[in-house]
């Protein structure tokens, strides 16, 4: 999917929804986190090494702030092979395939590792995603990135995704997560963009220290 087809007018908007002020909050937030995450993060990173190889960060194509490509960081969480154990699974499994092509993800996916799971249960799997947000790619708070071709399922709230950096963090994450189906996570998305303020901001960073801490629902 290119973010740049007919209907979505990308390059429209000057600067990325909240300006300065949610740029400065942004740093703050990520260079603090970062600097308290670097002991962490690095105990993953030894623990994916030694229980499956490398590499232990893995990146990813995601769409930000008017259509503008990055690299999108995690730790490695599936297997080295997932391309293939993805094409496998669905080819061989109707049932996944229908709920691949209804979420683009799986309710237990194969190609996640044992150590994965864990990693991505906590959310600990997004920490180097804080590297993205100081390079200004995402946003502590914003819209899940996604992937090219999932934009456009987004349908007319694409205009509001694109008007902004995807997030570290955001309202569908503090609000049930994995938990609710596809439309209605585009619904949250769109509907945190048109009514931002920065202390929507500091309420959803603030509840998202209690999701994580509640450990029951996958990233």
């Amino acid at each position: 999917m290119n973010p740049r087809r007919p209907g979505i007018r990308v390059g429209q908007n000057r600067r990325p929804l909240g300006g300065r002020s949610k740029r400065m909050m942004d740093l703050t937030v990520a260079l603090i986190a970062l600097v308290l995450a670097t002991p962490v993060m690095l105990a993953i990173t030894l623990l994916i090494l030694v229980t499956d190889g490398a590499p232990a960060i893995f990146s990813h194509t995601r769409v930000g702030f008017n259509g503008k490509r990055f690299a999108c960081y995690k730790f490695r969480t599936m297997v080295a092979n997932a391309d293939q154990v993805l094409a496998d699974y669905i080819a061989n499994n109707p049932e996944a395939a229908k709920e691949w092509e209804q979420n683009w993800k799986f309710k237990n996916d194969p190609r996640i590792t044992f150590l994965g799971h864990i990693l991505r249960k906590s959310s600990l799997d997004e920490l180097p995603q804080l590297i993205n947000v100081l390079r200004g790619d995402m946003s502590c708070v914003g819209p899940r990135p996604v992937v090219p071709d999932e934009l456009q399922r987004y349908g007319a709230c694409a205009i509001d995704y694109l008007r902004t950096r995807p997030g570290l963090t955001g309202l569908w994450q503090v609000t049930g997560r994995d938990a609710i189906d596809y439309p209605s996570r585009v619904s949250i998305d769109s509907g945190y963009v048109r009514n931002w303020s920065i202390w929507v901001d500091v309420v959803i960073l603030a509840r998202t220290i209690f999701a994580v801490m509640k450990f029951d629902h996958a990233s």
